[in-house]
C-alpha cells in the first residue's frame, strides 16, 4: 500500500464506533474529504473518476493500435452541442473529427449521454469501451471486432 494511504497510527478516533441504532459513525469525519483523517483516499469527482475511466482504456488500445492511429487525440465533454435540425433520435455518444492542416484527429467523448445509458460502473465501463472500440475501427476502417475481441454489439 503506498505511504500517502496508510492509515497514521496516532490518528485513532475514540468513542463509540456505532451509534444507538446499531449504524457506523456518519458524517463530514468519516467521510473523504478536507475533514477526512489522514489515509483516507478521497475517490474524486464523477468526471474525474469518469477521465481516469477513459484514460485506463485508451491506454490498453494504444498498446495495440498506437503506432497505426498516429496523431490522434482522446478528448471528454459533457455533453455534443447538437444543431436545432438535428434528425437524429438519439444523442451521440462520442464524435470522430478527421484532422485536416495541421490538426490532429481527435476522438471525442460525451459524458452526460454515456452515463445516462450505463448509470452503474460496471454498465458504463463496457459502455465507454465499446464507444472506444467503434470510433477506432471507423478511424482504421476496420470492423469493431478486430479492434478488440471484448467488444460486444
Amino acid at each position: 500500500m503506498p505511504r500517502h494511504l496508510q492509515p497514521d497510527p496516532q490518528a485513532r478516533r475514540k468513542g463509540r464506533t456505532r451509534d444507538r441504532h446499531g449504524r457506523g459513525v456518519r458524517g463530514a469525519s468519516v467521510l473523504p474529504g478536507p475533514l477526512s483523517p489522514r489515509g483516507v483516499a478521497y475517490p474524486g469527482t464523477s468526471a474525474e473518476r469518469f477521465d481516469a475511466l477513459v484514460v485506463g482504456l485508451v491506454a490498453q488500445l494504444e498498446r495495440r493500435w498506437g503506432v497505426r492511429w498516429g496523431d490522434l487525440q482522446f478528448g471528454v465533454e459533457e455533453a455534443p452541442l447538437i444543431p436545432p435540425d438535428w434528425a437524429g433520435h438519439e444523442v451521440p455518444l462520442a464524435a470522430l473529427v478527421r484532422g485536416s492542416g495541421g490538426r490532429a484527429t481527435r476522438i471525442v467523448l460525451f459524458r452526460r449521454p454515456i452515463l445516462l445509458r450505463a448509470p452503474a460502473r460496471p454498465e458504463m465501463s463496457a459502455l465507454v469501451l465499446a464507444v472506444l472500440i467503434e470510433q477506432v475501427a471507423e478511424l482504421l476502417g476496420l470492423e469493431p471486432n478486430e479492434v478488440d475481441p471484448r467488444y460486444e454489439a
